[in-house]
């Protein structure tokens, strides 16, 4: 046994100086998103769903790694009420203020130390309202609830790191009253059913973003097959909205075959889709399973689905560069479309192209184009598509089309922004592209046509 000396005591005092970890990831759209501090490895959601009052308890058990000495460290969440936290199983302490709650372990934290914190909480989660997506977070339907949280809504119902860099795996032990049922991301992991209530198991085995978290609750007709190429397909219908299961769990089969010959092998162990009776005016890409509000053409599954190479396993590392989520997502449909009897992606492009070089979304930087303007229609969804387009008219067919094989395979499950895109598209095509991506990202104008 080798006794310290009195000097390595003191310089291992010394070298350890906790500090309070960052309120925030960074990220300049949205400031206080995230935090600093740890890295999350994972997140055990547990709730009790009660109809009466639309109120959740429940537990958070999230395991991370610090990635400095902390004192101290924050989460994101909203509303609720919290009753008690603990960090490695001992009594914290914690303060909120606005959409941060600090937690205070009993004992600083050591960098690379491993934890698990515990928050357990109940209330009546609210729901947000972005100005660019309209509602999202917490959405409460007729027979149950629903979680939409693109960018920021998945603190409105449970405690997180909630920024796409820190992506994290997740499981989910959900209890709803007999009758209802739960649909959730990742595959199936179990139920539990004990006198008038039933809880819903549900486990995702690859990383996600915070906000691509769902839980369904209601009342669902649910299928679980394997697509033609053998993927593992659930799909999840709420009956009172009279729609073709049959039709949009065929569709979501398919589709996903199709993807897997256009980008490669599909990223998770399963993929679905669920029309919900929720009155929102858009679908979202939901890990595994997206949700479309009421009902879904092939198109829009396309996009969706899409979505689960460029977005989910491939997940942007700040908001700025959303328009590699949805340029990609947006391109998906142009390629379904000159594939399956519509126009080619080249007459979309062209007639894209006929806006006026006045019109002011022109002015909009795609690579960065401001927190008001990360949705825009035409600025990130199309002229992302056109930036791709573009490419693909410079670089060539053969070229464009292993890249768009090459991307999704050397980063799946990994943060990536437009550099790293850049950077391989250089090197598949032995090309100098900064010129093109400039003009088509970052340039406040109309670009020339390639």
């Amino acid at each position: 046994m080798t006794i310290p000396t009195l000097a390595a005591l003191l310089a291992s005092s010394v070298l350890f100086a906790p500090a309070p970890g960052a309120p925030g990831a960074g990220d300049p759209y949205f400031p206080k998103a995230g935090n600093g501090g740890f890295d999350v490895a994972s997140y055990n959601i547990a709730l009790d769903y009660r109809p009466k009052g639309k109120r959740v308890a429940g537990t958070t058990r999230i395991t991370a790694t610090a990635t400095r000495d902390l004192s101290r460290f924050n989460l994101d969440f909203t509303g609720n009420t919290v009753r008690s936290i603990t960090v490695d199983g001992k009594k914290a302490t914690f303060a909120r203020s606005g959409g941060e709650l600090t937690v205070t372990p009993a004992a600083a934290l050591r960098k690379g130390a491993k934890f698990t914190a515990a928050v357990t909480y109940d209330g009546s989660p609210s729901t947000r309202t972005d100005p660019s997506l309209g509602r999202n977070g917490w959405i409460p339907t007729k027979d149950g609830a629903i979680t939409l949280s693109q960018p920021v809504g998945s603190a409105t119902w449970f405690p997180l790191s909630d920024h796409p860099s820190d992506k994290a795996l997740f499981s989910y032990a959900i209890t709803v009253p007999k009758g209802l049922q739960v649909v959730a991301n990742g595959e199936p992991a179990g139920t539990t059913r004990r006198s008038a209530k039933t809880t819903y198991r549900w486990r995702s085995e690859q990383p996600m973003a915070g906000y691509l978290a769902m839980i369904a609750i209601g009342r669902f007709d649910v299928r679980d097959g394997k697509s033609p190429g053998g993927v593992r397909t659930i799909t999840a219908v709420d009956p009172t909205l009279n729609q073709n299961h049959d039709a949009f769990h065929r569709d979501t089969a398919q589709i996903t075959d199709w993807g897997t010959s256009v980008f490669g092998r599909y990223p998770f162990g399963s993929s679905g889709g669920i029309l919900d009776n929720v009155n929102v005016g858009y679908a979202l890409e939901t890990q595994n399973r997206p949700v479309y509000p009421g009902a879904a053409d092939q198109l829009l599954i396309v996009h969706e689905l899409a979505h689960q190479w460029f977005g989910d396993s491939l997940t942007v590392r700040r908001w700025k560069d959303i328009w590699l989520n949805e340029g990609f997502a947006t391109y998906a449909e142009w390629l379904w479309s000159e594939r399956h009897g519509g126009r080619s992606a080249g007459a979309i492009f062209d007639a894209a192209y006929k806006r006026a070089a006045s019109d002011k979304a022109w002015k909009i930087k795609t690579g960065d184009p401001g927190a008001k303007n990360m949705f825009g229609g035409f600025p990130i969804y199309t002229r992302g598509a056109m930036t791709l387009h573009a490419l693909r008219k410079t670089v060539g067919d053969a070229t464009f089309f292993a890249l768009l094989q090459e991307w999704p395979r050397k980063f799946a499950h990994r943060n990536v922004e437009t550099a790293d895109f850049v950077r391989l598209a250089e090197q598949s095509s032995g090309r100098d592209l900064r010129k093109l991506f400039d003009a088509w990202l970052y340039t406040g104008s109309k670009p020339p046509k390639p």
